[in-house]
């Protein structure tokens, strides 16, 4: 994986490449995958990673523990947006990965009755939309009332997730779309990791030496 770089300050939305998704057995979109304990990328260490997408030609997904400096507020102000719903101004951005920190991905519940002009709904889980319009409608009070803004996100080639969840880098976590939403929209950034976790039904420190499967 490529290694991480710091979120700047203001984000361009753009789109990323749309891809056919696959529904193999070892499909792990619409999971998560939690950082092992022998994780020793600082830039993933305890991380948990919300995948948007898996195919035969790899895969994408967005870090949702771990929030920058930068929040809402001062983002709105870079793009030429004006934000004025005071809960938002000081939500942070996120930090979603190393991949192409100067943009902008919107991760949020799903809405089969409002559309946005890029997005990818993930089947039986959340919507990632890359467009502006859907920052145009949270400014004016008409956006997702649930949301994560990330700077970034975590790509992987053809057969490089599977081969690092082998090599025990990570475990991944299927759960309903409602407890997804809950850890990623509810639970403080600090505490995500460990609700995650706790999802395994045993302690994941015990693993370390072990193949990271769910």
């Amino acid at each position: 994986m490529t290694s991480a770089k710091k979120a700047p300050p203001a984000s361009d939305l753009a789109s990323v490449p749309e891809s056919p998704i696959s529904f193999s057995a070892d499909h792990l979109a619409n999971q998560f995958l939690i950082a092992m304990p022998g994780m020793v990328d600082p830039n993933f260490a305890g991380s948990v990673i919300y995948l948007f997408e898996h195919t035969e030609r790899g895969a994408m997904g967005l870090v949702v523990n771990r929030p920058t400096e930068v929040d809402l507020g001062t983002l709105f102000d870079k793009i030429e947006l004006k934000l004025e719903i005071a809960p938002l101004l000081t939500q942070p951005v996120y930090f979603g990965g190393p991949v192409q920190v100067e943009r902008g991905f919107v991760l949020h519940e799903s809405n089969p009755d409002i559309s946005y002009s890029s997005s990818l709904v993930i089947p039986g889980g959340l919507t990632m939309t890359t467009s502006k319009d859907v920052l145009e409608a949270v400014a004016s009070g008409n956006g997702p009332q649930q949301f994560l803004m990330t700077l970034g996100y975590a790509g992987w080639s053809a057969g490089q997730l599977e081969e690092e969840i082998t090599l025990n880098g990570w475990i991944n976590v299927p759960l309903a779309r409602e407890q997804m939403a809950d850890i990623i929209f509810k639970t403080p950034s600090s505490q995500r990791y460990q609700r995650a976790m706790s999802y395994l039904g045993f302690d994941l420190s015990h693993l370390s030496g072990e193949a990271g499967h769910a």
